[in-house]
């Protein structure tokens, strides 16, 4: 069979879920088990297989309210499809390859993970998604995908090859995590995409600055400086992200951060992504900074910093320019997050007292 004549109902021969080869009549038994026996995790699967292999031709996703509020969108099972085909060509993965599956399949990441097992022919272990993924796992897989708090909880076993091929993503990577995991002899992998692009479109190996495109998308910026993504196999349209970029080239370019973060502080933009890098040793604490309003400033430049108060040395500011450094800290008893785990700054500031 050809590319061109797969469609999302294709299960390949070589797709095996937990040890077992599934077609697609045993597919059905599983999903209806799943949701009617299964625990929480696995009812979030059944549910999942049983509207992939419906008569529709669109999966329903609700993005992650990260920047907003979190609203449900129509993906195709085509273009669901067409990407795990890239992931498959970008990352080398081939039929019969193992693939540790722990992620939540109530999210596009973990769903993504089935379609490309069983698109790709992968022999899939589904096991309930933790924080610590491979505390009891003793085999080894070719291809897994985590988050970043599962991926720092993994450094012992990672350390022990238990997978060949891994990738990160929903969140950035915290710099203090990627000095460890570019120690770790095995490919690791930071991507970037989100809901609306069915997850990743490109990605980078740990300890590198520049994303690399995976097969069929393009790159451009508009006048913000902000990634457009072309990507006709997963939209019609191209999708203008809130992204501000370094442009390489149409396949390459440089994460700066969030152009609705973007400080404005006495006529000087300031991004706060790039000062938290440069703090991200040196605070032993979760934080961010922000914009907030000022008679003389226009917008004062504030760290915030999660938990309890407690005393940060001036000298911590040091590795900042100027007009970088916080005109005032303040403390969060605790952030409010996405499910996925990246901090919502505006909501979090709304628990002040």
């Amino acid at each position: 069979m050809t590319t061109a004549s797969l469609t999302y109902k294709n299960i390949h021969n070589r797709f095996k879920l937990n040890g077992h080869h599934i077609n697609l009549e045993e597919m059905f038994y599983v999903a209806y088990c799943y949701v009617k026996e299964g625990e929480p995790f696995e009812q979030h699967v059944g549910n999942f297989l049983l509207d992939w292999f419906d008569e529709k031709s669109y999966i329903e996703l609700t993005t992650s309210g990260s920047t907003g509020t979190p609203k449900i969108i129509k993906i195709e099972k085509q273009a669901m499809l067409d990407s795990a085909l890239a992931t498959g060509d970008f990352f080398g993965l081939e039929p019969g390859n193992t693939m540790l599956h722990c992620l939540p399949t109530n999210y596009v990441a973990g769903k993504m993970m089935f379609v490309r097992s069983f698109i790709l022919g992968l022999d899939m272990k589904f096991v309930e998604p933790n924080s610590n993924p491979l505390k009891n796992i003793d085999e080894k897989f070719d291809f897994c995908a985590m988050v970043p708090l599962q991926a720092k909880n993994s450094i012992k076993k990672l350390n022990e090859k238990k997978i060949k091929k891994l990738i990160i993503g929903g969140v950035k990577i915290h710099i203090a995590l990627e000095q460890e995991l570019v120690k770790i002899p095995m490919d690791i992998y930071e991507t970037y995409g989100m809901t609306e692009t069915i997850t990743h479109i490109a990605a980078k190996k740990v300890g590198e600055e520049v994303f690399t495109v995976l097969p069929n998308v393009k790159v451009a910026v508009d006048d913000r400086e902000c990634l457009i993504i072309k990507a006709k196999r997963i939209s019609n349209k191209e999708i203008v992200t809130n992204d501000i970029v370094e442009l390489i080239s149409d396949t390459q370019f440089k994460w700066e951060g969030r152009y609705d973060n973007v400080i404005n502080s006495g006529g000087i933009k300031l991004i706060p992504e790039q000062i938290e890098e440069k703090l991200s040793t040196l605070i032993p604490r979760r934080y961010f900074v922000f914009g907030v309003d000022d008679d003389n400033l226009g917008e004062k430049l504030v760290l915030y910093v999660e938990g309890e108060p407690m005393e940060i040395d001036d000298t911590v500011f040091s590795v900042l320019k100027k007009n970088e450094k916080p005109k005032e800290i303040v403390f969060i008893s605790k952030f409010k997050n996405t499910a996925t785990g990246k901090i919502m700054r505006k909501d979090s500031l709304k628990t002040i007292q």
